[in-house]
């Protein structure tokens, strides 16, 4: 009998990345039909790879997050727009308004504190950071975003999604 895997020909792991992506566009998108307006106390922390293709954030942030960034949606956030591949907001950062545009395929991670749900995501950039992006780049209240993110046995609602290679 044979222990090894065989390769696929079908691309899962592509699949099951767009397809969880398609949830942070879903709730985006449910968040721009209420012109902004999240319900209850929900509030999300998005990290995108800035040096992927489609990013287009002012140059001053891409010089202070030049491989990740975190963002937050929550009291200072504006004009959302969410397409099928990506969305647009407008948010502080230290007192100067900026606009981003981030195609969902740079997002590596998405995260609702106030309900303990997160996605982590394989980045599809061309390059891959050394670990957490720090704390949140606008001006939101700053939090502890890497432990909600990184998966517990607490019970929290944290989907990472990872098809390596069995060896």
């Amino acid at each position: 009998m044979n222990d090894t895997t065989p390769d696929s020909l079908i691309p899962y792991d592509e699949i099951v990345q767009e397809a969880l992506r398609a949830v942070v566009g879903r709730v985006l998108g449910q968040v721009e039909a209420t012109n902004g307006t999240l319900p209850g106390n929900h509030h999300f922390y998005i990290t995108f790879k800035t040096g992927a293709p489609g990013v287009s954030i002012p140059a001053d942030l891409k010089a202070r997050f030049p491989d990740e960034m975190t963002i937050v949606l929550q009291n200072k956030f504006w004009d959302l727009v969410v397409s099928d591949t990506g969305f647009t907001v407008s948010l502080s950062f230290n007192q100067v308004p900026a606009k981003l545009n981030i195609p969902f395929s740079a997002i590596t991670a998405f995260v609702d504190p106030a309900v303990d749900f997160g996605l982590q995501f394989q980045a599809m950039a061309d390059h891959d950071g050394d670990g957490p992006s720090g704390p949140a780049g606008n001006d939101a209240e700053e939090r502890d975003v890497v432990s909600r993110i990184t998966p517990s046995e607490d019970g929290s609602n944290v989907v990472s999604v990872d098809f390596g290679k069995k060896k």
